[in-house]
């Protein structure tokens, strides 16, 4: 059998796609709520479709950038180089980390997909630095399109690149890798998500089982309050999994390159979370890796079920950036104040610990800024749905505010029963 050419496989990836455009039916509208609203953002004539997201952590420690195909709009509207730039400049405020992005492909139509040009020049311009630290691609309801895409770039694409990819069916596959809440999803994607399984099952789509909350465990760390670890040790003001890898991490982390940047083994810290909940010690030196005990202190932080800067205060640390920069500390410093003592406590522990780190940035790369883009989204959220695109840059700010000017934001407030790392 002769080989088949590129030209005959774009032209077979044509059929495929018109092939999918009649299953779909009439094209989704292409706009989202979750897209940026602000006109002064650099890219806002590409970044207000909300084509691209970039939203908390994966269940990894990663970030998650999602790309949704259904919210591009027709060709003529969309300048795909100024995609292509908007990609990069999105993703360099996270490369220098471990991160993860998910590909939804339904809404890729003839009308709105960019040429196979633009596609091979894209691979081209994410060299290298942009492709170490992505850990894992998930491309969610792919067809055979994909698949003679995929055969199209496989000359392109290392095998290295190629292990990273995982194809997704039905989005509570997901489930497995990510926290599926914090997810934004299109509403057209989770029609069609109900649509397909609707016709595997020859019926109407059966509900994604999820098992009902079982009651936490007295000993349990994870995915409770402050208030719960506090009632169940003692009064404890630092929960346990903060003080642990805080005292670990100040003797053994302030000086490694790009902490908290990192990733670490899934299942290790799954097993770590378990003894953690089970009421057994840990012991972060038996494991080797400085990266470990950051991770789980991430992971505790963004799995608090009210974060630490609670519900109430997110909408004001969104406003930061309509405060004047000479006030932005000052601001901050109000917002935190408001704050019950409880959490008042257990964040200052932790932001006095960043500044220490960030005092270390010429050995640890991670300057308050940085801290900043790791911190953020796991200090604060909204109380539904998850942290939107255009949320990121006030976030960021604040948290840089508060690891920057740790003594003036938090000097005045000293409670009796404070504890500082």
């Amino acid at each position: 059998m002769s080989m088949i050419s590129a030209n005959d496989l774009e032209h077979l990836a044509e059929i495929e796609l018109q092939k999918d455009e009649e299953e779909q039916g009439e094209g989704p509208a292409p706009t989202f709520n979750a897209a940026v609203t602000d006109p002064s953002h650099p890219y806002y004539d590409v970044a207000r479709h909300g084509i691209l997201q970039v939203t908390g952590d994966d269940n990894y420690g990663r970030k998650l950038i999602v790309f949704s195909s259904c919210c591009m709009p027709p060709s003529h509207q969309l300048n795909h180089q100024r995609l292509l730039e908007y990609l990069k400049y999105t993703l360099d405020q996270y490369v220098e980390s471990d991160y993860t992005v998910v590909y939804f492909h339904y809404g890729l139509r003839s009308s709105n997909k960019p040429s196979m040009r633009w596609l091979a020049d894209a691979y081209k311009e994410f060299d290298r630095k942009y492709k170490k630290n992505l850990k894992a691609l998930y491309v969610v309801h792919p067809t055979n399109f994909i698949k003679i895409m995929w055969n199209i770039f496989k000359p392109l694409i290392s095998h290295k690149f190629g292990k990273k990819l995982t194809y997704v069916n039905y989005l509570a596959e997901l489930r497995d890798h990510l926290d599926h809440d914090q997810l934004i999803i299109p509403p057209d994607v989770k029609r069609h998500d109900e649509k397909l399984r609707a016709s595997q099952k020859g019926g109407p789509p059966p509900s994604v089982r999820v098992p009902p909350p079982r009651p936490p465990l007295p000993t349990q760390q994870f995915g409770v309050s402050l208030q719960y670890i506090r009632d169940k040790n003692n009064g404890v003001l630092i929960p346990p999994v903060v003080s642990q890898t805080v005292s670990y991490l100040k003797e053994k982390g302030l000086h490694t390159e790009g902490i908290f940047r990192r990733s670490a083994r899934v299942q290790l810290i799954k097993d770590i979370k378990k003894l953690y909940n089970l009421g057994k010690s840990v012991n972060f030196e038996q494991y080797g890796d400085v990266h470990v005990p950051a991770v789980i202190l991430k992971t505790f932080l963004r799995e608090l079920p009210e974060p630490l800067l609670t519900f109430a205060l997110y909408d004001q640390i969104l406003d930061i950036t309509r405060v004047e920069s000479s006030l932005r500390v000052s601001t901050c410093k109000h917002i935190v104040e408001s704050l019950a003592e409880p959490n008042y406590i257990v964040l200052k522990y932790l932001v006095c610990f960043l500044n220490m780190v960030s005092k270390k940035s010429l050995d640890n790369k991670m300057s308050s800024s940085n801290l900043a883009c790791v911190f953020g989204v796991n200090l604060a959220r909204p109380s539904r749905g998850s942290v939107s695109l255009s949320a990121l840059t006030p976030l960021n700010i604040f948290t840089e505010h508060l690891v920057e000017h740790y003594h003036t934001i938090f000097g005045w407030r000293c409670p009796a029963s404070q504890v500082l790392p």
